[in-house]
């Protein structure tokens, strides 16, 4: 068992309508919540990590953590490179291993998004890595990458149609009113967008900003073409509750396998939910 590409795994969710989810990890603990629940229920599974992430955890530690993941559990993942923009960074990290990569040049001009994203599709071929380009902004904050909703906008499903033809990209991150970090109120996702992008394009489509978004909304985003679902906050706020009680509850505990324990499990349950939202359980 190794780390791969996501693109066999997204194409076989796009043939078989559901969609594979994508949680964002951050040190040995959520790797081994998210890959032993999705081993235990038989689903493919992607792990992100944002370049703070990276940072935070250090590259040859996280790949190294992964890739035992994988065989641990007998289960091929895909470390994923969540947000990235800078390409002598996205090119270091492939070559140390990692097969998935989303370069997000959505803050350029479109004629700027395509030529840096058709030059990370160049450089990822080389390695057998997939690309994830976004078109359209969410708002929100993910990590450092913060975006205000006055400079968030949708994705054009014509301009979409053109982008993934001149860059060669694998999957495309759409924004349908989704957003990065905890939503203020009832998410509002423009459906009708997705089915028109859905119309004019093949490659699998991914939805960022999931956490927060109803179970019903999730399954009609995969009705529509979503393969690929995203989920960060739901996983930081379940295990940061989770410890956060224990410590009221035990104010002296001071073993992190004690209070950190609480928090794993707390995550396992938001993986199980998000996997069965997803119907990727038993598509391994």
């Amino acid at each position: 068992m190794f780390l791969i590409s996501n693109s066999k795994m997204l194409k076989k969710a796009q043939r078989e309508g559901y969609a594979v989810p994508a949680f964002n990890v951050h040190n040995l603990e959520t790797v081994q919540v998210v890959v032993e629940t999705a081993a235990k229920m038989e689903s493919p599974v992607i792990l992100a990590g944002t370049p703070g992430t990276f940072t935070y955890a250090g590259l040859e530690y996280m790949v190294s953590i992964c890739k035992e993941a994988a065989i641990v559990n007998k289960l091929p993942l895909a470390l994923h490179l969540d947000h990235h923009e800078d390409i002598k960074d996205i090119r270091h990290k492939v070559e140390t291993g990692i097969r998935s990569v989303m370069i997000d040049g959505s803050h350029f001009p479109f004629e700027k998004n395509i030529s840096t994203v058709a030059e990370v599709v160049r450089l990822c071929q080389r390695f057998d890595a997939s690309v994830e380009a976004e078109l359209g902004r969410l708002g929100g904050q993910e990590d450092d990458l913060i975006v205000d909703s006055k400079d968030s906008f949708y994705t054009d499903p014509l301009a979409a149609k053109e982008f993934i033809e001149r860059t060669g990209i694998d999957s495309l991150a759409v924004a349908i009113g989704s957003a990065h970090g905890l939503y203020h109120g009832e998410p509002h996702l423009d459906f009708s967008r997705l089915a028109e992008i859905h119309r004019h394009v093949e490659i699998p489509l991914v939805l960022h900003g999931a956490s927060g978004i109803p179970e019903e909304m999730i399954h009609k985003s995969i009705s529509l073409g979503i393969c690929k679902v995203n989920v960060a906050t739901d996983l930081k706020i379940a295990f940061a509750d989770a410890v956060k009680a224990y410590f009221a509850e035990y104010p002296d505990a001071n073993d992190p396998r004690k209070y950190i324990t609480p928090g794993k499990i707390a995550m396992q349950k938001v993986v199980e939910n998000k996997i069965n939202i997803c119907g990727s359980a038993g598509r391994v």
